[in-house]
C-alpha cells in the first residue's frame, strides 16, 4: 500500500454449508488417478482397465434448492476416489453422466456453484436417478463419519459399507418420517434421492421451495436445521423448525403449518420470472428506460421519469412510486443515491439478474428474495429484495420502511500480522444504522435493538463515524464498530484468555455465548429496531436475518480472503510504530491509502470456497484522537484498491486540504491500524478479514 514517500507499506486487508443459507465450497474430493488412468467425463470416458465392451451406465438427476441449481458443476466420485464424471447442470437443474465401465460403487455426487455445494450419494454404479438437493445433503451429512458432507467421498475409500442400499434407505426413511407433516400437507411421496421430479415449483420441488436447510460442520459433527418457509403470524414470530446433530435422532416437524401459509405451487418459476423481467428492463438503453436526452449521460429523477413499460410493470400497481425500501424510493439524486439508481445510469445497461431464491415471508405475505446481479464488467453482488404476489406474478414493493437498517450475521477473522499468536475468530451481529438516516427531519437520538433472544442493545451517534455506535452495557462509552460480538476464540487453541483483552475498543458480550447457545439461536431470527429522534418522535421496524450466526467451531472451517505474501511482509515493516502514520500531505505524492503490493501488484487473494470481498475499510484516528473509518467499495474480482480520506464532520480532523475546494488527503499524524476486507454471501452472511498493525500486549 502506497501512501507517501515517508510512509509506505503494501497492504491487503467454514465450511459453513447453509443450503438455504451459504454453502461450503470445494465439493467432493476428486481423489487421485492411478498411473494410466483417465477420469471419466460427461461423455463417458472409460477409466483405467476398462475394456469398453460393457454397456455404459447412465447417471442422471435434478440439482435444486427449490429453484433449479442451474450452471452448477457436477462431480461424481467413486469408491476408489476416482472422479468418474464431471458435467454441468442445465437451466432446469438437470444433469446426466455416462459412467465408465469400471466405476466402483458407492458413489458421491456433488453439485457446486459459487459458495454453495450440494451433496448426494448412491450405493449403485449401474446408473439411474440421483438427485442433489438440500435434503440429500442432510442424508450425506448423516452418513459421513464426521458429519461433514465433503468427507464422505474419502470415508468410503476405506469404509465402503458406510454407503449401502440399507444405510441409504434407513436415512431416507428417517428423514421422510421427520418431514411427514409437511409431506402429507403437500402430497409429496417422492424419494429425495431416487425419485423423479422437475424444478418447477410443483410436487417434490414445492417441498424444497417450502423449507430452508442448513448443514454446518464443526469438526466433530454437523449442526442441521430444517426451517419451514411459512407466513408468520407477526413480523417477529419464530419460524417452525427442527434442529439436530448429524448423529442424533431426527425430531419430527410440528403439525402446525397450514397450506395457505406456504409458497404456492410454481413459486420458484415466479421468482425466476421476476428476475428475468428485471434483466429485460436493464437490457434497454438508458433513454428507453428513463427520460434522458441520450444513452451515455447519467440523469437524475424520480419514479415518474421511469418510462419503459418493461421497467414500470416490475413494481406493484405498475408504478415505481409504490416502491420504498429502507427510506429509499425509486430514483437518483446528484449523489447517485436512491433505490434502483442504476435505472438512471448508462453504466447499468446490460445488468443481469439471476439465481433468485425465496428466503422467507413477511407477516403480510410479502416475500424476501435473494438474488445475484452481474454488470457488464462481470462484477457480482449478492442482495435481497422484497416482492409481493399480485395475481400469481411477483412485483417489487420493498420493505416499506422509512429508515435504513442492516442486520447481518457476521464471521470475523482478525489477523495481527506481526503477532500471529493473537489471531482470533469472532461471530457477531453487525447492526448498521446510518447516522444520517432518511424519513425524519429530526436527528436520531438513539436506537434500541432487540435481538432474537430478547436482549436489547442501544446504539447512538458518535463523532467520526457514519453509522450509529453500540453503547457498552457497563456504561464505559461506545464501541468503535457496529459489531456486537457474541463469542470469540483465539486461532491458537492453546492460548488462554479472551480476545476482548487485546481489543478494548470493541464490544464483546460478557459472558460470551457458548457454542451450544449459539447453535440454539434460530434461523431467520428477527430483530426489533426502535428509533427515538431528537424531537421525541419514535418509529419501529423489524428486520429478519436469513440465517443465524455460526458457532466458533463452525467458524474455524470458514475460508477467508488473505494477504498476498508481498503485502504481508510490507505490513510487518511498520511493526515498530504499530500503525501506519501519515506525514504532511503533499501535492506531488497525495496522501491516500493504496492497498496494493509494491509494483502495483495484487494486495489479497481469495481461495476457492471463500466469499470474495467487495469493500475495504481503514480504521484509525487523527493526531487529536478522533476515530474514523474510511471505506471503498469495488467489484468482487478486485484484488487491490485505493482509499481516499473522507471527512465526516467539521470536528473530524483526520483529513486536510492543500488548497480550498481541493481533494481531501490524510492529515499529518493520522494513524491507520486496521484494514478490513468485507464480502457478503447470497444469504447475507457478512465475512470480515481484518489485518491489524498492532502488536497486542501479552
Amino acid at each position: 500500500m502506497r501512501t507517501h514517500p515517508k510512509s509506505r507499506i503494501a497492504l491487503s486487508t467454514a465450511l459453513l454449508l447453509s443450503l438455504a443459507a451459504c454453502g461450503g465450497g470445494g465439493g467432493g474430493s476428486s481423489g487421485f488417478l492411478p498411473a494410466g488412468t483417465t477420469a471419466g467425463t460427461s461423455t463417458g470416458t472409460t477409466g483405467g482397465g476398462g475394456s469398453g465392451t460393457t454397456a455404459a451406465a447412465k447417471l442422471n438427476g435434478i440439482a435444486a434448492t427449490g429453484a433449479a441449481f442451474a450452471g452448477a458443476k457436477v462431480t461424481v466420485v467413486d469408491q476408489r476416489g476416482v472422479t468418474v464424471c464431471t458435467t454441468e447442470t442445465d437451466a432446469k437443474g438437470a444433469y446426466e453422466c455416462t459412467l465408465p465401465a469400471d466405476t466402483k460403487a458407492p458413489l458421491v455426487v456433488t453439485a457446486a456453484r459459487d459458495d454453495l455445494t450440494l451433496y448426494s450419494t448412491t450405493a449403485s454404479a449401474t446408473g439411474g436417478n440421483v438427485n442433489v438437493t438440500p435434503l440429500t445433503t442432510i442424508i450425506v451429512s448423516r452418513l459421513s463419519p464426521d458429519g461433514n458432507p465433503a468427507s464422505l467421498a474419502g470415508a468410503i475409500a476405506t469404509r465402503p459399507d458406510t454407503v449401502t442400499d440399507s444405510t441409504v434407505k434407513q436415512q431416507v426413511a428417517e428423514l421422510v418420517a421427520a418431514l411427514k407433516p409437511l409431506l402429507t400437507l403437500l402430497g409429496d411421496a417422492v424419494d429425495p434421492i431416487s425419485g423423479a421430479f422437475t424444478a418447477d415449483g410443483s410436487g417434490h420441488d414445492r417441498l424444497l421451495d417450502s423449507i430452508a436447510v442448513s448443514v454446518r460442520p464443526d469438526g466433530a459433527g454437523a449442526n442441521i436445521e430444517i426451517t419451514v418457509k411459512a407466513v408468520p403470524t407477526t413480523e417477529d414470530a419464530a419460524p417452525v423448525s427442527i434442529s439436530f446433530r448429524s448423529d442424533a435422532t431426527l425430531p419430527a416437524l410440528p403439525q402446525s403449518v397450514a397450506t395457505a401459509t406456504l409458497a404456492p405451487a410454481g413459486a420458484s418459476l415466479a421468482v425466476a420470472s421476476l428476475f428475468d423481467r428485471l434483466t429485460q428492463c436493464f437490457a434497454l438503453p438508458l433513454s428507453k428506460r428513463v427520460t434522458a436526452a441520450n444513452d451515455t449521460t447519467a440523469v437524475t429523477g424520480g419514479p415518474d421519469e421511469v418510462i419503459a413499460t418493461e421497467c414500470r410493470t416490475l413494481f406493484v400497481n405498475d408504478n415505481p412510486a409504490s416502491y420504498l425500501s429502507n427510506g429509499s424510493k425509486v430514483g437518483r439524486n446528484g449523489s447517485n443515491q436512491g433505490a434502483f439508481a442504476g435505472l438512471f445510469r448508462p453504466g447499468a445497461t446490460g445488468l443481469k439478474y439471476d439465481r433468485g431464491e425465496q428466503q422467507f415471508f413477511r407477516s403480510n405475505g410479502d416475500q424476501v428474495l435473494s438474488y445475484r446481479s452481474t454488470d457488464s464488467t462481470g462484477a457480482v453482488q449478492n442482495q435481497t429484495i422484497v416482492a409481493r404476489d399480485v395475481g400469481g406474478t411477483l412485483k417489487l414493493i420493498g420493505n416499506q420502511y422509512n429508515y435504513s437498517v442492516s442486520v447481518s450475521p457476521t464471521v470475523q477473522d482478525r489477523d495481527f500480522v506481526s503477532a500471529p499468536a493473537f489471531n482470533y475468530l469472532s461471530v457477531s451481529y453487525d447492526v448498521t444504522i446510518p447516522k444520517q438516516n432518511n424519513g425524519n427531519s429530526s436527528p436520531i437520538d438513539h436506537v434500541v435493538v432487540k435481538a432474537p433472544n430478547g436482549v436489547s442493545y442501544t446504539y447512538k451517534p458518535g463523532a467520526g463515524n457514519a453509522n450509529l455506535q453500540l453503547e457498552k452495557v457497563d456504561g464505559t462509552g461506545s464501541a468503535t464498530t457496529t459489531l456486537l460480538r457474541l463469542a470469540a476464540g483465539f486461532r491458537d487453541a492453546a492460548r488462554s484468555g479472551s480476545p476482548q483483552a487485546i481489543e478494548p475498543g470493541a464490544y464483546f458480550l460478557a459472558p460470551q455465548l457458548s457454542d451450544e447457545q449459539l447453535r440454539q439461536l434460530p434461523e431467520q431470527g428477527a430483530f426489533t429496531v426502535d428509533f427515538t429522534f431528537a424531537d421525541g418522535s419514535t418509529a419501529s421496524q423489524t428486520h429478519r436475518m436469513i440465517t443465524r450466526v455460526p458457532t466458533i467451531a463452525e467458524a474455524r472451517l470458514v475460508k477467508f480472503a488473505d494477504l498476498t505474501p508481498q503485502l504481508r511482509e510490507e505490513i510487518k515493516g511498520i511493526a515498530p510504530a504499530q500503525a501506519l502514520v501519515f506525514d504532511a500531505p503533499s501535492a506531488s505524492e497525495p496522501s491516500l491509502i493504496d492497498f496494493s503490493a509494491d509494483g502495483d501488484l495484487d494486495g489479497w487473494t481469495v481461495p476457492q470456497g471463500a466469499v470474495a470481498p467487495v469493500a475495504l475499510t481503514a480504521f484509525g484516528s487523527s493526531l487529536n484522537g478522533v476515530a474514523f473509518e474510511d471505506r471503498v467499495d469495488f467489484v468482487s474480482s478486485t484484488r487491490k484498491a485505493k482509499i481516499y480520506c473522507s471527512q465526516e464532520s467539521l470536528a473530524d480532523d483526520h483529513c486536510a486540504q492543500l488548497v480550498a475546494n481541493g481533494p481531501w488527503l490524510y492529515n499529518t499524524g493520522t494513524k491507520v491500524n486496521l484494514f478490513q476486507l468485507s464480502g457478503t454471501s447470497a444469504q447475507q452472511v457478512l465475512y470480515l478479514k481484518g489485518f491489524s498493525t498492532k502488536i497486542p500486549a501479552p
